[in-house]
């Protein structure tokens, strides 16, 4: 997955942040962009860095990950399952942030015992993250 697939990344990050009620300064505001640089992004227009898909997964409480495999950073096809499943435990509304970090602890944990690497290891610069929301680099 060589180029990145800007448009479908606009369109997804247009809707979370319409579910998340914020607009798009609001949204730019808490990410730390500038209000032009992310509707650009969301028209399409702009290709982000990784670090910027951080700082704005960070201000929607969503997974990076998500963004990263929406953007054509990581592999979607090794990294789907995984990546859906992460999403879907941070994204679940009825679990308090520890428990949250408690079921991704365990996940990963399973993976590991089975003899799976999880994205989040095999990628530099992501341990120890304190945030259970900043799960990438």
């Amino acid at each position: 997955m060589a180029s990145l697939n800007v448009g479908n990344l606009g369109d997804y990050l247009r809707e979370q942040r319409r579910n998340a009620k914020l607009s798009l300064r609001q949204l730019a505001d808490a990410a730390g962009v500038s209000n032009p640089y992310l509707s650009q992004i969301e028209r399409g227009l702009r290709k982000p860095s990784a670090e910027v898909l951080q700082q704005v997964a960070k201000a929607l409480r969503i997974s990076a990950e998500t963004l990263y495999v929406r953007a054509g950073i990581l592999d979607a096809e090794r990294d789907r399952d995984e990546v859906e499943t992460r999403a879907v435990i941070l994204a679940d509304p009825t679990l308090t942030e520890a428990q949250k970090q408690a079921l991704l602890q365990i996940y990963e944990s399973f993976r590991k015992e089975n003899g799976f690497e999880t994205a989040r290891e095999s990628r530099p610069g992501d341990e120890g993250d304190a945030d259970p929301q900043q799960t990438a680099s």
